[in-house]
């Protein structure tokens, strides 16, 4: 089968390797469609975080059910997705129920190899019934469900005043979840067209441009001047993070769905006197990716929305690297295999 390995930061190859061979435990799925997100694009810089070369990435996948083994309910033939992340089932993250942040996480595409390729192996514990909808829409359910798990983690109230920090596709699907859950929601970014697309595509009641002279005013005009009881930050800038901080009304909470590799800082008097809350939000639950699929169902997110661009695989060497230039309008990529 094919493949596509990022050999070093900026370096791309295809490929033949054997196609995998079912083993126990596991499933073989054909690989229809592969969503390109942060991690790869972050991957490809040569910035990415707990990272290795050379390796196969691509993690936002869907595809079709070839063979499986402990795969009870599912059927050979069936359109599928699947939890990318690979937990050991032992650890003290696993028993209490967080296998998002297991002890021995091998995240498929970052740890592991992933499905840039034409047929990958996954855990059959980690399949996902396609319930009806299209290849595009599963490839596009766990990065939602990232959105998802960073606002089930803020546990927003209705009416609430939420502030998402980047409107690149994990933060659009912040600010679709937290809508969901009942948020005034306010858009933050740099990006002028992107904050466009939240008004117009979105329906983002309240958009701020964070290159602004006065974005403090601003927010404090939205929230009648009490500022955000949620900030979430889906941008992991250190710029933006330690920005963000000022945002936060007394009380709030700050969610980092967002990752950075160097040191966060900011006053802890300021933070202090807010009785503020800081979390972090890793990956997603099965509960997250459940929920994702609902609301896709029942019409609530309308994922399509996102891609702007369509290749085939056989062209992804050749074009992920204009993927990376803003200029290009880029919000989501989908490879079709």
């Amino acid at each position: 089968m094919k493949t596509l390995v990022c050999s070093t930061p900026g370096t791309f190859e295809y490929t033949t390797s054997e196609k995998p061979v079912l083993t126990a435990g596991n499933a073989i799925i054909k690989i229809k469609r592969i969503g390109i997100c942060g991690t790869d694009l972050h991957a490809f810089e040569g910035t990415q975080p707990f990272f290795n070369y050379p390796r196969i990435l691509g993690h936002e996948l869907s595809g079709e059910l070839q063979e499986f083994d402990g795969a009870e309910g599912f059927e050979k033939g069936e359109t599928v997705t699947f939890i990318p992340y690979f937990n050991c089932g032992v650890c003290i993250a696993c028993r209490s129920g967080k296998p998002n942040c297991c002890t021995d996480i091998k995240v498929c595409g970052v740890h592991v190899d992933g499905g840039m390729a034409e047929y990958l192996s996954v855990p059959s514990h980690t399949l996902i019934h396609g319930e009806g909808l299209s290849f595009d829409e599963l490839a596009l359910v766990e990065p939602l469900a990232i959105g998802a798990h960073g606002v089930r983690r803020a546990a927003i109230e209705k009416d609430e005043f939420v502030l998402v920090i980047g409107a690149g596709p994990i933060g659009l699907g912040t600010m679709e979840f937290s809508r969901i859950a009942g948020a005034k929601v306010i858009a933050l970014d740099i990006n002028d067209a992107r904050l466009q697309f939240c008004k117009d595509k979105l329906n983002i009641p309240y958009v701020v441009n964070a290159l602004a002279s006065d974005v403090l005013e601003q927010l404090q005009a939205i929230t009648d001047g009490d500022m955000p009881t949620v900030v979430i930050d889906a941008t992991g800038s250190l710029k933006a993070i330690n920005n963000a901080f000022q945002y936060m009304a007394h009380g709030a909470r700050f969610v980092l769905i967002g990752l950075q590799k160097e040191n966060i800082s900011f006053s802890h008097p300021e933070f202090h006197k807010r009785e503020a809350t800081l979390m972090s939000s890793r990956n997603a639950t099965r509960t997250d990716f459940e929920h994702v699929i609902a609301s896709m169902k029942a019409g609530l997110v309308k994922p399509t929305t996102y891609i702007t661009h369509k290749v085939q695989f056989a062209e992804v060497k050749d074009e992920f690297q204009s993927w990376l230039d803003p200029a290009n309008g880029v919000i989501k990529a989908m490879v079709e295999v």
